[in-house]
């Protein structure tokens, strides 16, 4: 019996984000970087490959993070935008407990101990 779960993507600017996101998150989601730009052309293959996922953008509160973000708006207006408090600035900066609420409330599924 197959699982009709719709598969969970978030995507991130750099390496340090997935980390931590991987360090939080419980259940399987798959993780994106875009290593802080992306291409049209990267971005047209993602949105091919994306189709049908529930796809999270969650980038940092900087210049190049809403520079991004507006490029997704555009690109991906499916996609729903997850926001850290300003005052980190950035996600990977972003303690844990906070980065899990965020993820809590987009129903992510994350460990316990960050609640």
């Amino acid at each position: 019996m197959a699982a009709v779960d719709v598969e969970k993507v978030i995507i991130v600017e750099g390496r340090s984000d997935k980390k931590k996101l991987e360090s939080i998150i419980k259940e399987p989601v798959e993780i994106i970087c875009t290593n802080g730009t992306i291409s049209y052309a990267k971005l047209d293959q993602l949105i091919d490959e994306l189709y049908n996922k529930e796809v999270f953008i969650l980038v940092d509160s900087d210049e190049a993070g809403e520079k991004l973000r507006k490029q997704f708006r555009r690109e991906f207006p499916e996609a729903e935008h997850l926001y850290i408090d300003r005052m980190y600035r950035e996600v990977a900066a972003a303690p844990k407990q906070h980065i899990a609420a965020v993820l809590l409330s987009a129903d992510i599924d994350v460990h316990a101990e960050y609640l």
